[in-house]
């Protein structure tokens, strides 16, 4: 995210850590496997069973059964910190409750049965599986376990603590998970200690039920008993699992470090070969940005992701650059789009009003905004998948007329989506001022025809009731660009304003629905499933932290339908790029900012061999130098 106010820490997002996580928010890419095999003595089927080491719903696997990943040094050397920051501050290590504030990289040391790569879109390996089993109706799915998973307190992890780590989440889980995947499942067996069998309802999404059984983590059920601790409550560490980092130190709300299992199980396996090379890793928090970037200068921390673009078009001409000793660099980016924005609050009855909410969009003067505050660094999101084939652009094509026609004919939506094109946030005629006189205009225009008159004062009332709108911030990284915005809004006659709270605050202001408009990152991922129900679908608006807005839309509930039950790409992209279509038409989203690379500094003593083009993970693939690192620390350039 760029010019963000959530947590700048750098994750792993395709590491097997992360598996569950990835299930949870934004699905899985995944699809067929490769060797096909009778259904003699397997289960109770009389189709042919698959039995393979990954799977794919479209295409052919990148990688073999040993294969080491394309994007890594196999011979990396081992050891070294990388140390990195985040924003705010935490109290907890349980990301899968909505209770307390949940620490940085808090899932580092989770593993799950299937793990994806950071360069194959579509593939799913096993990882604490040898081989998995399914049948071409996808009824049920067999994970044939690994026997040589250790948890960290040296214990063997069997099939009993899958089905436990699977089954937690659908007791004890956040609402909006459960009331989107408990109905999927119809039975797990335990077949025996190192096999699993996940039966699936009629009604469960074939081509997603595969992967999210694979997204389970690893954790130990003697632990969680043995302990008393729920899914539901925060945690003063992470669960027991098998990944090779664990917590090491912490000071709450200050820093944490997780150091490397020097008996980790997994060290060996091909596919880490060249990953997980750092011994410990630092997380140094700061209460705001500029707090974190004069830390970084310092040397308090090794890493940063740059999302300023003020920092970085002006910020970087501090000694340690001048001097050599921080690396600056613009790094491919190949990764679907963040869908930054800010979206409005639905449940506010001012803006269920389309008129009202396009009004105040035409409000924000990117053109300005990323000529004067962003350097022109800067594009502007267009959609809920920038930079993939499943974008919609232009006017509806007939295949996706023909999936739109039907919600045209029962009213849910208007005619006008058939011939318009597809939605794109208003260019201003200037990027001289912060306001477009005549995006000013037509805004006024559009609170008329909506009935929110101005009085003599100059401000905009409907039924005596003053149109109010509060901008919820946690960063004063945001304020150069929100104020100018409500200086536009007051110039319209709306009593704008911004309101920064504390992370705390913002955190449970978000959750809770106490907002007017507030920042959400909606981006998808390039296989979209039955994920799309928790940020765009009604059943989850009341209690999803991934819809914020409360967007409760028939004709997207049914979209979404015919996405998860599509069967072939072609199906997928084209129903795809429908719902896109009919998301922005919607316009409760004012799409901020993205660009094309990443943009990082680091004290030269970190190495890599490829970024991957489907994410940025220095955990996961770069490598300590250590000979340049102990230069750097000769030469006082750490704190």
């Amino acid at each position: 995210m760029q010019e963000q106010s959530h947590s700048i820490a750098t994750a792993k997002p395709n590491h097997a850590s992360l598996r569950r996580l990835q299930t949870w928010v934004l699905g899985s890419a995944i699809g067929i496997a490769a060797l096909w095999a009778g259904s003699e003595g397997r289960a109770d089927s009389h189709e042919n069973v698959t039995v393979s080491h990954g799977y794919t719903n479209f295409g052919e696997l990148m990688y073999g059964p040993d294969a080491v990943l394309d994007y890594v040094n196999p011979d990396a050397p081992k050891g070294g910190e990388f140390s990195q920051w985040a924003q705010g501050t935490f109290d907890s290590f349980n990301i899968y409750t909505r209770k307390g504030v949940p620490a940085a990289l808090a899932t580092i040391g989770y593993e799950s049965i299937l793990t994806s790569t950071a360069d194959d879109p579509y593939g799913s390996y096993c990882y604490l599986c040898e081989t998995m089993e399914y049948p071409e109706s996808r009824d049920w799915v067999i994970f044939n376990l690994r026997d040589d998973v250790m948890f960290w307190d040296g214990t063997k992890m069997t099939a009993e603590d899958i089905k436990f780590s699977f089954e937690l989440p659908l007791e004890q889980g956040i609402t909006e998970y459960r009331s989107v995947y408990s109905q999927f499942i119809e039975s797990v067996e335990v077949l025996d200690t190192y096999r699993i069998r996940f039966n699936f309802a009629e009604g469960a999404p074939r081509r997603d039920v595969v992967s999210w059984a694979g997204g389970t983590s690893a954790w130990s059920k003697a632990w969680f008993e043995e302990n008393q601790v729920r899914l539901d409550e925060t945690a003063d560490a992470p669960f027991m699992a098998t990944g090779p980092y664990r917590l090491d130190e912490v000071d709450i709300g200050r820093q944490i470090i997780y150091r490397y299992d020097s008996d980790w199980w997994g060290a060996d396996l091909p596919i880490n070969q060249g990953r997980n090379n750092f011994e410990t890793i630092r997380v140094e928090y700061f209460a705001d940005n500029g707090a974190a970037f004069e830390g970084f200068k310092s040397g308090v921390y090794a890493y940063r992701n740059e999302n300023s673009s003020l920092q970085w078009a002006t910020g970087y001409d501090f000694p340690a650059r001048e001097q050599g000793r921080v690396k600056v660099e613009e790094l491919p980016n190949g990764a679907i789009g963040t869908g930054q924005g800010f979206v409005f609050n639905l449940n506010q009855e001012k803006f269920q009003d389309p008129l009202v909410r396009e009004a105040i969009t035409s409000m924000v003067n990117f053109e300005w905004m990323n000529e004067t505050l962003f350097y022109g660094l800067y594009e502007r999101p267009e959609s809920f998948w920038d930079n993939s084939d499943l974008k919609a652009v232009g006017a509806p094509s007939p295949a996706e007329t023909a999936i739109l026609q039907p919600l045209v004919d029962e009213g849910l939506l208007d005619a006008a989506i058939l011939t318009d094109e597809a939605t794109i946030p208003p260019v201003s005629t200037t990027s001289e001022r912060p306001m477009d006189r005549g995006q000013l205009r037509a805004a006024s225009a559009l609170l008329d025809e909506a009935g929110w008159l101005a009085g003599d004062d100059g401000m905009r009332r409907k039924d005596g009731a003053l149109l109010e709108v509060t901008f919820l911030e946690r960063s004063p990284q945001f304020d150069r660009i929100i104020n100018p915005i409500v200086e536009n809004l007051k110039r319209l006659g709306v009593d704008a304003k911004l309101e920064r709270v504390d992370t705390a605050q913002f955190i449970e202001r978000r959750r809770s629905g106490s907002f007017d408009i507030v920042n959400a990152s909606l981006g998808q991922g390039y296989e979209p499933g039955q994920q799309l129900a928790q940020f765009f679908g009604s059943a989850a608006a009341e209690d999803s932290s991934r819809n914020p807005m409360r967007l409760k839309l028939p004709a997207a509930d049914r979209l979404i339908e015919e996405i998860v039950a599509a069967e072939t790409l072609e199906d997928l992209t084209t129903r795809t790029r429908a719902l896109d279509r009919v998301l922005r038409a919607e316009r409760f989203w004012i799409p901020q900012w993205q660009k094309g690379v990443h943009t990082v500094a680091y004290y030269d003593m970190y190495r890599f061999a490829e970024i991957p083009p489907l994410a940025l993970s220095p955990i996961d693939n770069w490598w300590y130098d250590a000979e340049a690192g102990e230069a750097l620390r000769a030469a006082g350039a750490f704190q």
